[in-house]
């Protein structure tokens, strides 16, 4: 039975790690690991069954992360949304919110798509914390990479900047706009479909547990160019359909009778998350305007291999 003092700590891990480049799902799956038999059986239920508690009360906690981040990200929202519209009406992307808004659709493609059908099955087989320990390893390899990816572009980023500015004035994506839009919506908008696809395709290595979505879009967004900040937020703005929408899909477990005798602890743990997802959020804009991944890959070497060596 989830307590509230489980229930409490999940979220906050949750809604941390959602967020920061190293892995919520495998975090919840090694906690659980060094924390004993109790929360072992409790997580590991949620992992291969349909119907349980557990599940119910991961919903919630992805749904409240989601939330956060349309809090966060509201007017940025907005303004896409409604560019989006405009573009269906007129068929025209003549505004950076109504390019950004095509890109972000083009980005989630790749894990709407192979994310149903892929999950279950890879949570399945890969349930295990060594397994969760291993690919947490990787996953700050892969943050490695990044940086390597970064410094390797770093000589052609002004061009790219300069060249993507030059198409968007072509097309008449800034002057047309009612507001100016910030200048990393600017660059965000610069990304072509090429860009917008492979970034998505990233995505799909979350789904193996130990993998960060956060961090493997934004190795994603170096690769393709971008800077920290402009990879941060893109990586972000990209969560927030994946999450949501792997939340709503599962939200009829919500008023299930699994989750009926649970319903405070469950409620406690969403209000958590969404809590420290947005104070998340907040931490992770300041952070990356002048700092790198390389600490996050550093704790998910270190981490990775410290569990590798108690669950193996």
């Amino acid at each position: 039975m989830l307590t509230y003092l489980q229930a409490t700590v999940i979220g906050a891990v949750q809604g941390v790690t959602e967020l920061f480049p190293i892995s919520s799902l495998g975090h919840s799956v090694l906690l659980a690991g060094w924390l004993g038999d109790d929360w072992a059986a409790l997580v590991g239920s949620g992992e291969s069954e349909t119907e349980t508690p557990y599940l119910a009360f991961v919903v919630a906690l992805h749904v409240a992360t989601a939330v956060a981040l349309i809090g966060h990200y509201r007017r940025d929202w907005w303004a896409i949304i409604a560019g989006f519209a405009t573009t269906l009406r007129t068929g025209r992307l003549d505004t950076v919110p109504q390019r950004l808004g095509v890109l972000l659709i083009l980005a989630t493609v790749p894990v709407a798509v192979a994310g149903p059908l892929l999950v279950d099955p890879l949570h399945t087989v890969f349930a295990a914390p060594v397994f969760a320990a291993v690919f947490l390893t990787l996953n700050g390899v892969v943050l490695l990479v990044g940086e390597g990816l970064r410094r390797r572009n770093e000589p052609t980023l002004a061009e790219y900047g300069r060249r993507h500015a030059l198409r968007l004035t072509r097309t008449n994506s800034i002057t047309t706009a009612d507001n100016p839009p910030r200048r990393s919506d600017r660059r965000l908008a610069a990304l072509d479909i090429a860009d917008a696809v492979a970034i998505g395709l990233t995505q799909l290595g979350a789904l193996l547990t130990g993998f960060s979505r956060a961090g493997l879009t934004m190795v994603g967004g170096l690769w393709r160019g971008l800077e920290h900040p402009d990879a941060a937020k893109f990586a972000f703005l990209l969560a927030t359909p994946a999450i949501l929408g792997a939340g709503l899909v599962e939200a009829p477990e919500l008023a299930g009778p699994a989750a009926a005798e649970i319903r405070g602890p469950i409620l406690a743990g969403a209000i958590v998350s969404g809590v420290s997802s947005w104070l998340a959020v907040r931490y992770l804009e300041r952070y990356f305007q002048t700092r790198t991944l390389l600490p996050f890959a550093m704790y998910s070497l270190v981490a990775g291999m410290l569990s590798i060596a108690r669950f193996s």
